[in-house]
């Protein structure tokens, strides 16, 4: 296939078109995102919007056509999207002209079946859609014998849309579906350096949500490596986000204290108050509309239900998490298809996996955890502000 031929990219959506006098709105949102996903791409590209169809138009006399179907094929918003040919209406026997250079370059192997799918949005044409499939499918065999009609199960369809421009496509590349980001508010990621978390992040921000990130640092325990993890799983998070605020918030001194002052086998699950207690303050300060986590029913002594109940306690925003109902090999399958899997099994700890007690609660008690949490009650506050003080902020950007 001659890839340089296609000059543009007809962009389709799904739950976009059901949004009634809002959709412009969420167009819009569509449209920054695919600027932005295209902006590492080498190629000018301008985006638009048209009478339903978003188009992300090649400018540049050359681009790397790989590069860019990557790029769009990460855009939340986006169900699926066409390499495209675009001709001026300059009458029938031109456009079939145009169909048939188009399949000699697309198809190789002319050893195809086909079917033409025409569509009229404009209606001022004067053959409507039954007689352009009808005249140029005769067309078509007539240039190439050796191709044959399967309306029912055809190899290939032709799809020629009459607009201001007529297109000209035959391949669809889905995309990832949801919603475009930026369309359903903000939320505040914790984001560690496991498997789970950045698959909760990608899977929020599929559904329109705007993610900050905060990530617990605890040096000397945990090292520079560590939460250089951490800022590339970020990066790579936001080739489908967009950029990510990432706050990283040195715990060591809080979780030093606590496993000083507390029961060892209540120390994951105070960890966590404490933690979600500062990340609430981050998102807080960012207005956003709720706290998202990679915890899973179950999959660990601090994600049993008794203790999701305490660790939400703490909070007065809501909790989200997305991948609550999956098993473990679900969230591996996600995050090998995003690629994040390969920075998350580095072998560089966080610190919630250095100070784990070997029998930790699995049932714990709100009111025996805030009878331990009693005993911080000297410097727990003072720390807290320290750490909030203190946090290194870092802008993670698709590379």
């Amino acid at each position: 296939m001659t890839k340089n031929m296609y000059k543009a990219f007809l962009i389709k959506y799904g739950e976009i078109g059901i949004k009634g006098k809002n959709r412009f709105l969420f167009e819009d949102m569509l449209v920054k995102q695919i600027n932005y996903a295209l902006k590492p791409v080498d190629g000018e590209f301008h985006v638009r919007r048209e009478q339903g169809r978003i188009y992300a138009e090649v400018l540049s006399e050359d681009y790397d056509y790989d590069e860019t179907i990557e790029a769009l094929s990460r855009v939340f918003g986006v169900v699926g999207f066409c390499p495209v040919v675009l001709v001026e209406d300059e009458g029938f026997d031109k456009l079939a002209e145009d169909v048939i250079a188009y399949l000699d370059h697309a198809y190789e192997d002319k050893h195809l079946t086909f079917k033409v799918n025409a569509r009229r949005a404009r209606k001022n044409y004067p053959m409507d859609s039954m007689e352009i499939n009808a005249a140029m499918g005769e067309k078509i065999l007539d240039a190439f014998p050796e191709m044959s009609v399967d309306v029912h199960h055809p190899d290939v369809v032709v799809s020629i849309e009459i607009r201001n421009q007529i297109n000209i496509y035959s391949e669809e590349i889905p995309g990832p579906g949801g919603m475009p980001v930026g369309s359903n508010g903000k939320a505040m990621l914790l984001l560690s350096g496991g498997i789970d978390s950045p698959v909760a992040g990608y899977m929020i921000a599929k559904r329109g949500v705007t993610i900050e990130a905060t990530y617990f640092h605890a040096p000397p325990y945990t090292s520079e490596r560590a939460k250089q993890k951490v800022v590339d799983l970020a990066k790579i998070v936001a080739r489908y986000s967009g950029p990510i605020k990432l706050n990283v918030v040195n715990f060591t001194d809080i979780q030093l204290y606590i496993y000083e002052q507390c029961p060892h086998e209540e120390l994951t699950i105070i960890m966590r108050r404490y933690m979600m207690k500062i990340a609430e303050h981050f998102a807080n300060e960012s207005k956003c509309l709720g706290l998202v986590t990679g915890e899973s029913i179950g999959q660990v002594a601090s994600q049993t239900m008794q203790s999701l109940a305490v660790t939400n306690e703490v909070c007065e925003l809501p909790v989200y998490r997305p991948l609550i109902g999956m098993d473990k090999q679900e969230i591996v399958d996600i995050s090998e298809k995003i690629e994040t899997y390969e920075t998350s099994i580095q072998p560089f700890e966080d610190c919630c996996t250095i100070f784990v007690a070997k029998h930790p609660v699995t049932k714990p008690s709100l009111k025996v955890i805030k009878r331990s949490e009693t005993k911080l009650a000297e410097k727990i506050d003072e720390l807290m502000k320290e750490a909030i003080d203190s946090v290194e902020v870092i802008w993670a950007e698709a590379e």
